[in-house]
């Protein structure tokens, strides 16, 4: 499974003309759901995005986590992130997860979530959505949490 974190002081989804997520100040996470994936992995990564220190304690520095400052979360479903790109002109999508396999695992990361945090906002699985953000920094990490 592969995240990649945003700190944002907004970010919002839209389908169409609807607002379907929306949050102030916290982390947007694209997350890629790979073909060997489980909910070990899901759990897992979740503790990655509520632990991941970004935010600045009173000196500056990156020493606070999302779950510490209590910002809001934005989950977005975004497969290219599993992409091979190692060679070619065009990405290979062989190791993301079928969509069906992608949706129970992104759904299962979305309710612990909302166990774990508050708020959490989401995209739309397997939708055309428009991501907007105002990343605050700029601050952005790769996470990844390997199958097995």
């Amino acid at each position: 499974m592969i995240a990649l974190i945003q700190r944002v002081s907004e970010a919002r989804v839209d389908v169409g003309a609807e607002c379907v997520g929306r949050i102030g100040a916290g982390l947007l996470a694209l997350v890629a759901i790979e073909r060997d994936d489980r909910e070990a992995q899901a759990t897992r990564m979740l503790e990655r995005i509520l632990g991941y220190r970004v935010f600045g304690d009173d000196q500056g520095r990156m020493n606070r986590s999302l779950h510490e400052v209590g910002g809001g979360l934005l989950l977005v479903s975004q497969f290219t992130l599993a992409a091979d790109t190692s060679s070619g002109m065009r990405a290979g999508f062989s190791g993301a997860a079928s969509p069906e396999h992608g949706e129970l695992l992104f759904t299962h990361l979305v309710e612990l979530a909302r166990i774990a945090h508050s708020p959490v906002e989401t995209g739309r699985f397997r939708t055309h959505m428009k991501v907007q953000l105002v990343n605050d920094g700029p601050v952005t990490f790769q996470l990844r949490v390997a199958p097995g």
